[in-house]
């Protein structure tokens, strides 16, 4: 039997042309199963879309001692009509897991439901395990509409 050192020049580059042909193919098949994979694992980051000024909505959409989830870019945003008339918000996310936030009336409190995390009307995290506080928004009324905007201050 031949060995592939007594094989002519003409089967060495043969030989060598199809050792690199099959392994070229072998790591593209590979490659092309795992990249979906890979997308799927490691999202793509996702681009803050919208204006820097949303529409809450109308004064009246939320009553006295009283909150309401409204969108915001692509975070919810917890509006907060406080029992002395006052518009409070701040981005609705926990920043213990992310989870969305809530106003409890009964207790005048900001409240994640995931792991019993307490807020106190300023954003503060006052219990639990939210290591920050919330991110404020500012509040402008315009008329009877409420308008929401990412804070200039620091």
């Amino acid at each position: 039997m031949a060995t592939p050192e007594d094989a002519s020049p003409r089967q060495r580059s043969r030989r060598t042309f199809l050792e690199i042909f099959l392994g070229s193919s072998i790591v593209a098949s590979v490659l092309s199963f795992l990249y979906p994979v890979i997308r799927y694992l490691i999202p793509p980051a996702a681009a803050e879309l919208g204006a820097s000024t949303v529409l809450a909505g109308r004064v009246t959409d939320v009553p006295v001692n009283a909150g309401k989830i409204v969108p915001f870019g692509q975070q919810p945003a917890l509006l907060i009509h406080t029992a002395d008339g006052r518009f409070l918000a701040f981005v609705a996310v926990c920043t213990h897991l992310g989870c969305t936030v809530q106003y409890r009336p009964d207790l005048q409190e900001i409240w994640c439901p995931c792991h019993n995390g307490i807020y106190d009307l300023a954003g503060r995290n006052v219990s639990g395990p939210p290591p920050r506080p919330l991110t404020p928004l500012e509040v402008h009324l315009r008329g009877d509409s409420v308008y929401l905007s990412r804070t200039t201050s620091g």
